[in-house]
């Protein structure tokens, strides 16, 4: 990140952080404008319920009045259910399956049977209507890496289906939209403190309040360091501040909004590791202790010579992001004419890395004995062999080696967005129009610059590295295959540059037709341009100085400074309508339908021998649903049937090369999903309710083309990684001084290959929320004491297998390679409102 936005972003945010203190040397005037509606009412189940805006659409409305499937999380849900990562709060939300065995970044996000490697490649991430990078696939690391939740937060949305889909970044499959906190009347905030087992400590704070003369603040941010929910030794830490300012015209008509945010992070993210290959629960190492994860921090320094000098691993650093953006939104009625205008733009930079900790050396990628990790090498007998710790000293007896890979990712990127609307309400007889006329743009640059080494390791947690050297035993030659545990330099290398610039048009009309009937119609065109510039790569000779290197260590895989390069260009158009009819005044029936588009990842190009760019062309969806809303006093139920068609996907498998290395593979692809959702609210007592949702779906594969020929085999399997069935279901009750929330997220069978070969059993997470409420401080001002415990029973299913094996991987074999659900943790927290 540059000097002069990283000294504009720290100041933006450090000029809101310091509100509070200015806040309270002002006095708000009585005709400020009204604060904005805050969560006040905690999950207390005779609270008042107030009516749900939905904000996706260019007119607010009621979700009960909205032809769309929406689901809302207010700030309190947020709290409870966010105990690990994003993937906690997204697996509660119908129709999406959130993986978050990774730890507390880049969860992998799934949503209605549509093909998908992971991230958020069809839900764009947004903060108040504001995407984090417009763009995605410009490389593999999820959105959640550069923004995080904090208790400034006021609820999340999600919606999908209808009009929704057309404005702004625009998405058929759903936004995944936060809403922050903005000031009101009266200075007040929250602070919270939470310590967990195995060494996490987070301070937050958020604080709201008025500046005078119809300006008010806001801003929240959180500190955290934390050496689990694996112990891997090495930690992760960091920070992140957020803030906006907003000013509301004294005429009521409309309001400017500045947001900033910035983030100084590293976490670290597990991949699968060898489970035993019957049962696939965790096994003992070396040490008879079960694995967990085999990250450590005995390869600091790991490094080695290169064209450009000497590379040196900076793997601890984890999922690293440090940087920031800053967003301007506005809405202004224009007099009493019907038309108004809304926007918003933003700009964003982060400096940011990914540590992968692979799950094998792409060779083996289970664990070895001596005897045969030689022998899968063609190394020779154990007899002549010398094998010793990086460190010093000979290996314990019987030692299992484990041959991984780690990848440097260097992926720094800066993203422009703008949005524009203007909106016009009228009548026309018995029809309230609410007409929309807008465009987006987004720019979005990347860079992803990956290295790729191969070690040698015990098999621990937090493994010792593992030096060899072997004899010839006719010549006495000797060999050093692995030195300072180093085993292959330079495995892999890319250095690969993504742009995109994307400039939309869209229209719509929501419609009010009498006092029973809304219906919505609209339509979007896009266009598309990209430009790619990927380096090629040849094998150096980096060391020749070291007598005896294996080639491994000698030669280095490195760019050759010769690229190639690509311009796609495209375009493509959507339309959506959506239908409802109001049963009564708490029951409603909707239908909505549209024609989609998604852009294919950039990164999805493919090159011939040539350099000859693969085409590009958009992938298209159509979807169809249907359903009933009702809101009564003592029950909310939805019901829904969805239909789902996706054509022309490029599917980007991450996987090994079968050399050691990774390989992007694209296969050419076309599904269908079908499905039901359902979701329910029951009072049961005073203080007392039930809230659960389930999603049935079914989704197949209609075309599947690899490497240019259709794999007969995956038409009509199962989508990898999507299960039949999820659920959530939960109790809660809250009297407003005891709290106690008991609810479960089950997911169901699912495979891990598109062959359906290897069947992953469902498993289901309990959690647990409790806490006690005093207000020594008057009314206005409480503290909580709570407690809160993960994976209740310790559940020990695996979420899925090896992605790098794709189809590879061993079946019935003594190990499997899966990645399993985080393990049981406790977490107090003490929160302070005032």
């Amino acid at each position: 990140m540059n000097t002069q936005l990283r000294t504009t972003l720290l100041a933006a945010t450090a000029a809101i952080a310091l509100l509070p203190v200015a806040a309270t040397a002002q006095t708000t005037p009585s005709d400020a404008a009204p604060a904005a509606p805050q969560d006040t009412s905690g999950d207390t189940a005779t609270a008042p319920q107030p009516d749900i805006i939905v904000t996706a659409t260019s007119v607010g409305r009621k979700a009960l009045d909205t032809p769309l499937a929406v689901t809302t999380m207010n700030a309190s849900q947020l709290q409870r259910t966010s105990m690990t990562n994003q993937a906690d709060i997204l697996n509660t939300i119908p129709t999406i399956k959130a993986d978050g065995g990774g730890g507390e970044v880049a969860a992998n996000v799934f949503v209605r049977g549509l093909p998908s490697g992971g991230q958020y490649q069809f839900t764009p991430l947004e903060y108040d209507g504001v995407p984090v990078l417009s763009s995605f696939g410009l490389n593999s690391t999820a959105y959640d890496v550069y923004y995080r939740n904090d208790l400034g937060l006021e609820r999340l949305e999600f919606v999908r289906g209808g009009v929704s889909n057309l404005f702004g970044p625009g998405s058929v499959a759903g936004l995944i939209n936060y809403i922050s906190k903005t000031g009101g009347d009266q200075l007040e905030g929250t602070a919270q403190f939470e310590w967990a087992e195995r060494g996490r400590y987070k301070g937050d704070l958020a604080v709201s309040g008025p500046l005078g003369h119809n300006l008010f603040f806001a801003v929240s941010g959180w500190y955290r360091t934390d050496d689990g929910p694996v112990k891997t030794g090495l930690p992760t830490k960091g920070w992140q501040v957020r803030g906006n300012l907003k000013y509301e015209f004294p005429d009521n008509s409309g309001s400017v909004t500045l947001y900033g945010q910035y983030i100084d992070d590293k976490a670290q993210y597990y991949l699968p590791v060898p489970l035993d290959g019957k049962t696939r629960n965790r096994i003992p190492g070396n040490d008879g202790q079960d694995v967990y994860q085999v990250l450590t921090p005995a390869v600091l320094g790991l490094g080695f010579n290169t064209p450009n000098g000497r590379f040196t691993t900076g793997i601890a650093d984890g999922a690293a992001a440090k940087g920031g953006q800053v967003a301007l939104a506005f809405d202004k009625k224009l007099g009493d004419s019907g038309f108004a205008i809304n926007g918003r733009v933003k700009y964003s930079q982060y400096a940011s890395k990914f540590g992968l900790w692979s799950d094998g050396d792409g060779l083996i990628n289970v664990p070895e004995t001596l005897q045969s990790f030689l022998t899968n090498r063609g190394l020779g007998s154990l007899a002549n062999a010398q094998f010793t710790y990086a460190g010093g000293g000979a290996l314990a007896p019987s030692p299992l080696l484990f041959a991984n890979r780690i990848t440097d990712r260097n992926r720094p990127n800066h993203d422009t967005t703008a949005e524009l609307n203007l909106t016009y309400s009228a009548d026309t007889g018995s029809i309230r129009h609410a007409f929309t006329l807008g465009g987006f743009y987004g720019h979005a640059w990347a860079r992803d610059y990956n290295v790729t080494t191969t070690y040698l390791a015990e098999f621990n947690n937090q493994p010792r590295l593992v030096n060899l050297v072997v004899t010839n035993p006719v010549t006495h030659a000797q060999t050093i295959v692995s030195l300072n545990g180093l085993l292959n330099a330079g495995a892999g290398y890319v250095n690969n540059t993504h742009q995109v610039e994307r400039y939309a048009a869209y229209f719509a009309d929501q419609m009010k037709i009498g006092s029973r009937f809304n219906f919505d119609i609209g339509g979007r065109y896009e266009w598309f341009n990209g430009d790619i510039r990927r380096e090629q790569t040849s094998v150096v000779v980096t060391d020749s100085t070291t007598p005896n290197l294996a080639p491994a260590l000698r030669d280095v895989i490195w760019g050759n400074g010769k690229n190639f390069t690509a311009h796609p260009k495209t375009g493509a158009w959507a339309l959506a309508a959506g239908g409802l009819y109001k049963l009564t005044d708490r029951v409603s029936l909707y239908l909505n339908a549209s024609r989609g588009y998604f852009f294919p990842e950039i990164r999805a190009v493919t090159f011939n021998a040539l350099g000859q760019p693969a085409s590009y062309t958009p992938e298209i969806i159509k979807q169809v649903e249907g359903g009933i809303k009702i809101d009564q006093p003592w029950f909310n139920l939805t019901a829904a049937a969805f239909y789902t068609k996706l054509d022309n996907r490029r599917q980007i498998n991450f996987i090994n090369d079968g050399l050691g290395g990774f390989t992007e593979q694209v296969n050419l692809v076309a599904t269908r999903s079908w499905g039901v959702e359902a979701t329910l609210d029951l009072k049961l007592h005073k203080y007392l309710h039930f809230n659960g949702n389930l999603t049935l779906q079914n989704a197949k594969y209609t075309q599947f083309m690899q490497n240019g020929t259709s794999n007969l085999n995956v038409i009509g399997k199962d989508l990898e990684r999507q299960p039949d069935i999820l659920y959530n279901a939960g109790l809660y009750y809250d009297d407003g001084t005891v709290d106690l929330s008991f609810f479960t997220n089950y997911t169901g069978d699912n495979f891990t290959a598109s062959t359906n070969a290897i069947r992953l059993d469902g498993w289901n997470v309990f959690n647990v929320d409790a806490g006690i409420k005093v207000k020594p401080f008057g009314d206005r001002r409480s503290v909580r004491l709570g407690i809160n415990v993960f994976n209740l029973f310790d559940t020990d299913a695996v979420t899925e297998g090896s992605p790098r094996q794709d189809v590879n991987q061993t079946v019935g074999g003594a190990y499997f390679v899966g990645r399993p659900v985080l393990p049981r943790r406790i977490s107090a927290r003490a929160t302070l409102k005032f």
